[in-house]
């Protein structure tokens, strides 16, 4: 049965796919939070949220998964229509923060990532006119299944609509030299790509070796760096940009990576500038960084974010979409 909950009447301009998953957080110094509300797609649309983004979840959620994740999501206005409840128990997974790596691993008692990640009949119809589709952390069969469908669904000629959505991914299995050629067809099938650094275990500069595997679609390659930013290298025009992450301190990076896609797609669907983009994005993954799991996006206010935006990107702060403001 699909959950029905929500605020916005009008269809979502942005469409986050992937999981809703109950995470166990053991930090590098042995610290522990267990049973938290978490997922890809948690962190991602509250980050969105801030922003103003009209917001659509396509996941599977368990009946273990806490309520309060939920209820946030819903008094946010995002629309959860393509949520499609599992009726059992659903995903969990043991997050473990190592010196250098954080890694993932679902626990053997429940159900198979596979099984908690979306399907394309998922998606409900009108939701295919969003302006933006993100494919969140899943398998990459199921990634490359969604993205081949949503593609199919959406182009002028198929659909007799003047545009296609704007399509980005963000990996869950690592890309090594030995399988960095399953990800040609979707790298064919995005117009961004965000990967952390736990994602790429390639030779070389992975920046390079990923702009090899793209076709001509790609726009945007995002590589992250959790709690020292990242770099955006714009594939069309040529220019890279770097970014610092910023936060008083560090306690949980968990979420920070899905936060800033979330915050960067949401600037990125309202004016096409890579430099808003960027900014929203840092902003939405401090609230992540300052506190454990995705209790620090949980508090977060669309007033403190626009108030972290003017005091940090004052230049950004000038530019005001009236969209926006109108929500």
């Amino acid at each position: 049965m699909m959950m029905n909950t929500t605020i916005n009447t009008a269809a979502p301009t942005l469409v986050l796919l992937g999981n809703l998953l109950v995470d166990d957080i053991v930090l590098a110094d042995g610290r522990t939070l267990l049973g938290e509300p978490g997922g890809a797609l948690l962190h991602a649309a509250l980050a969105a949220s801030l922003w103003d983004a009209r917001v659509g979840l396509v996941s599977v959620v368990g009946s273990d998964y806490p309520a309060i994740g939920l209820d946030a999501l819903a008094c946010r206005g995002i629309d959860l229509a393509g949520v499609r409840r599992l009726g059992r128990p659903g995903g969990r997974a043991w997050l473990l923060h190592e010196p250098s790596a954080r890694r993932v691993i679902h626990h053997l008692d429940v159900p198979s990532h596979a099984e908690v990640s979306p399907v394309a009949s998922d998606i409900p119809a009108a939701w295919l006119a969003a302006s933006g589709m993100h494919l969140a952390p899943m398998p990459l069969r199921r990634q490359a299944e969604l993205a081949a469908a949503i593609t199919r669904s959406t182009t002028p000629e198929a659909s007799g609509r003047s545009r296609r959505p704007f399509i980005s991914l963000d990996p869950f299995e690592i890309i090594r030299d030995d399988t960095a050629a399953e990800w040609r067809g979707p790298l064919a099938s995005v117009d961004a790509f965000f990967a952390g650094e736990d994602d790429l275990r390639l030779s070389g500069d992975a920046g390079l070796a990923l702009r090899d595997l793209a076709a001509d679609r790609l726009r945007l390659l995002v590589l992250k760096q959790a709690e020292r930013g990242g770099v955006v290298h714009d594939l069309q025009d040529g220019e890279r940009y770097a970014w610092e992450a910023r936060v008083d301190q560090v306690v949980d990076v968990t979420g920070a990576g899905d936060a800033f896609a979330g915050g960067f797609l949401a600037g990125w669907l309202t004016r096409g500038d890579v430099n808003l983009s960027l900014a929203q994005g840092v902003v939405s993954a401090s609230f992540a960084l300052e506190d454990w799991g995705s209790r620090g996006l949980l508090r977060a206010t669309p007033l403190a974010a626009r108030e972290r935006l003017a005091t940090w990107f004052p230049e950004q702060a000038l530019v005001v979409c009236p969209e926006a403001v109108a929500g």
